[in-house]
């Protein structure tokens, strides 16, 4: 029987028999009494096992190194008023396969670096079980928005010709060594994507609503604790949408995945609320229960000059228009200002993408941030540009070939009217519901500069 099973039944299985197969966490031997914890991983919670001398195979359970699987027989008891709600009474234990002796992680404090050294292992230690048990979730929430919904899920390119943020920042796909990229396997430049929004916009205009989640990939050579050099994006794209309505569908989901992670992982929640970030669970909760703002990016600016003034000192006090707003601002207008979830619209077209309209004043664009407390930006997205020559003047202001992207630029000559999306980095919301302060440990094997284990 599974873990998450027993504990899901354990007042029907009292005083029950039953056979568990798990994990060796810990071994304890005593005079009269030997206690041994066991985990399966289908559960973040553990089973205590208490065996005797009488206890057939004995000798095998106190020789069970931590890390060995055994198989245990014996009757499950609750235990009202003990830190656990039930242990087994073991009447046989057998050593399945027995681990080696300096297996790495033993009962004992591990660094997150550390950690980060044997990913094929971190998952087992609770923390990180936490952690990747609520990513499970948190993926299957953004799913199941979408889909009741009637959102068509579309699966882009990961190998692609496209930079759709024309930053430059894309890992070259070659099979040439001297990237004689007219001769190479493509017969062009090659790259994996830094997004698939794009290629969903083109789906959107054929099923109005879709969605794309899957791995992007950025050669941005970047060591702070919110990047990796791969990572999960998801990136709605809506036909006939403008900014208000992309508005409502960010703080929508937002609220949605959030509520059924709290609904499926409390007991995870609980743990990392005690071993990582204090008052998780009610952070995350305003998020669900929050009425969110709205303000102007030009109103951002007059707020945070007003701060200065008044003497609030940021790292960065130089507040002008063009300002790419730090993480420090970000902070201070939903923590300290609105003391909520804000979204920033309407930015200058100079700091956003090719692909935003451009608003009636000729300087900014139809973008909006969501800015979350404890984090600063959660979500980007816009309202894209529906004019043809304003799109090929934008490329080629900030110097992408119209010519390159003329499958979607020519999107708008075909009927286009509207479409509006956002991107969500997965992690960043992972960070945010977890706790966890680095992007390594929300992915199950992270990709960053000078590392590529596993």
């Amino acid at each position: 029987m599974e873990l998450a099973q027993i504990f899901k039944n354990q007042e029907t299985l009292d005083q029950k028999e039953i056979v568990f197969i798990g994990r060796v966490r810990s071994n304890r031997q005593g005079k009269a009494v030997s206690f041994m914890v066991l985990n399966d991983g289908t559960s973040i919670n553990d089973l205590q096992v208490v065996y005797k001398t009488t206890t057939d195979g004995f000798e095998e359970g106190l020789k069970s190194r931590v890390s060995s699987i055994v198989e245990v027989t014996g009757t499950i008891v609750l235990t009202p008023g003990k830190p656990q709600p039930f242990e087994m009474q073991a009447t046989k234990i057998e050593l399945l396969d027995q681990a080696v002796e300096d297996y790495p992680l033993q009962k004992k404090e591990h660094s997150p670096e550390f950690l980060r050294d044997i990913a094929h292992l971190r998952a087992r230690t609770k923390t990180f079980n936490a952690i990747f048990r609520i990513r499970s979730t948190a993926a299957f929430a953004l799913h199941k928005f979408f889909q009741e919904q009637d959102f068509i899920y579309v699966q882009t390119p990961i190998i692609t010709s496209n930079d759709a943020e024309g930053a430059g920042e894309q890992f070259v796909v070659t099979v040439n060594e001297n990237k004689d990229y007219a001769n190479d396997f493509f017969g062009k430049k090659a790259a994996l994507t830094v997004s698939g929004q794009l290629n969903a916009e083109a789906f959107a205009q054929a099923f109005k609503n879709t969605y794309t989640f899957g791995p992007t990939f950025r050669a941005e050579n970047s060591h702070t604790n919110r990047h990796a050099s791969e990572f999960w994006m998801l990136e709605p794209e809506v036909a006939f949408n403008d900014l208000a309505k992309n508005i409502t569908l960010i703080e929508d989901m937002l609220k949605s995945t959030i509520a059924y992670v709290m609904e499926k992982n409390m007991d995870e929640l609980k743990f990392l609320e005690t071993n990582l970030e204090p008052g998780l669970i009610g952070k995350i909760s305003k998020i669900v229960n929050a009425e969110f703002k709205t303000m102007k990016y030009e109103e951002v600016l007059t707020v945070l000059q007003k701060a200065i003034d008044d003497g609030h000192k940021f790292e960065d006090n130089n507040i002008y228009f063009g300002l790419d707003l730090g993480t420090e601002h970000e902070r201070y207008i939903c923590e300290v200002v609105n003391n909520c979830p804000t979204f920033v619209t309407d930015y200058p077209k100079e700091i956003k993408a090719f692909y935003m309209k451009q608003n009636p004043d000729g300087k900014t664009v139809a973008a909006v941030d969501l800015l979350v407390p404890g984090i600063g930006e959660l979500v980007g997205g816009s309202q894209r540009e529906d004019n043809t020559d304003k799109i090929k003047a934008r490329c080629e202001e900030i110097g992408i070939n119209p010519e390159d992207l003329e499958w979607y630029v020519s999107l708008r000559d075909y009927g286009y009217y509207k479409s509006a999306g956002f991107g969500l980095g997965f992690e960043r919301l992972l960070m945010y519901i977890t706790g966890a302060a680095n992007i390594r440990d929300v992915i199950p094997f992270p990709r960053t500069p000078k590392n590529l284990l596993f």
